[in-house]
């Protein structure tokens, strides 16, 4: 998945300005594909050249709100059912647990304890998320919410998870 991809998905449920699409990004899409104001701006002035979004009206201060043309609408539907998605095979988290061996039992405990207590935290973050947001019958809430069950299970998994692997260096 790129950035481009995820604005262009934004986008197609209604036009937004680069401000609401970096506030959607914080409350919906940063546990999924996080990105900042100056990668989100720089992206939309791409995708804007590339013709996949148009500037739709222009405020006070600069201000523009962008829409998806016919071209991005294609190129997003292309994404979604031509390519193959790519399968994350780095995970830091757990490139550092292959070599655990490397600190004393206690110190390998105490990592796979934080990797707990981490997992948990977010899992109380995208519940507390989950509470906030008005769900409505539109397609990005019905699909967001199932994206957000995703990262509720991974993180309740990922926490069982690291529980165990402590419970395994006694």
């Amino acid at each position: 998945m790129s950035l481009k991809h995820a604005l262009l998905g934004l986008l197609s449920e209604r036009p937004a300005s680069g401000y609401d699409l970096l506030k959607t990004f914080d409350t919906s899409l940063a546990n999924v594909w996080p990105a900042t104001q100056s990668q989100i701006y720089t992206e939309l002035t791409r995708l804007a050249g590339a013709g996949l979004i148009t500037v739709a009206a222009e405020g006070p201060r600069g201000r523009k709100e962008y829409a998806l043309t016919d071209e991005g609408l294609a190129e997003l539907r292309h994404w979604l059912t031509e390519t193959a998605p790519q399968r994350n095979t780095r995970s830091d988290i757990l490139l550092r647990v292959f070599f655990l061996g490397v600190l004393t039992p206690e110190q390998a405990r105490a990592y796979l304890t934080g990797l707990t207590e981490m997992s948990r935290e977010s899992h109380e973050q995208l519940r507390r998320l989950a509470d906030a947001i008005d769900w409505d019958a539109g397609g990005l809430s019905v699909h967001g919410r199932i994206a957000l069950e995703y990262g509720l299970r991974f993180n309740a998994m990922r926490e069982e998870w690291a529980r165990w692997a402590a419970d395994q260096l006694t």
